[in-house]
């Protein structure tokens, strides 16, 4: 059986909720390449863990939803050339994840007005660009149609 996922303090992932595929993996390996399955897919289901707790699932399902697939959640690991160091790679990535997802989010942005300087220096930007425009046009009084 897997160990378990330490995402954080409050958060473990129980490891027998956690899926792991192997497969071939492209890249470096000589020979070895051909025969190992040491790419690794870790798979977990978010939306259906009742491990999850409730405030952080709907942050995480909110936050991840371009990387999930029907609620579950998959990292791929195969830059190293063995299965073991691939699913210590997989393993990491998805605790950044689910950590990096599943933190509150940061204090709201106060509103502030722009200051009386830079009101004045976008306005002299603003007419100083349309002199410049202006400049372009035909000269006065040119009888050119």
């Amino acid at each position: 059986m897997a160990e378990d996922l330490v995402v954080s303090r409050r958060w473990v992932v129980p490891g027998g909720e956690l899926r792991e595929r192997f497969s071939r993996s492209s890249g470096p390996g000589g020979q070895g390449v051909n025969t190992t399955d040491s790419r690794v897919e870790l798979s977990y289901d978010i939306a259906g863990s009742p491990g999850v707790p409730e405030e952080v699932r709907s942050r995480v399902l909110r936050r991840l939803s371009g990387r999930l697939t029907d609620g579950v959640l998959t990292v791929v690991a195969s830059e190293h050339r063995s299965q073991l160091a691939n699913r210590r790679a997989a393993r990491a990535r998805m605790a950044q994840l689910l950590r990096e997802a599943g933190s509150p989010p940061g204090p709201a942005r106060r509103p502030t007005r722009p200051t009386a300087a830079s009101r004045r220096r976008r306005l002299d930007d603003k007419r100083r660009r349309g002199r410049l425009k202006e400049g372009r046009g035909r000269p006065a009084g040119s009888s050119e149609p």
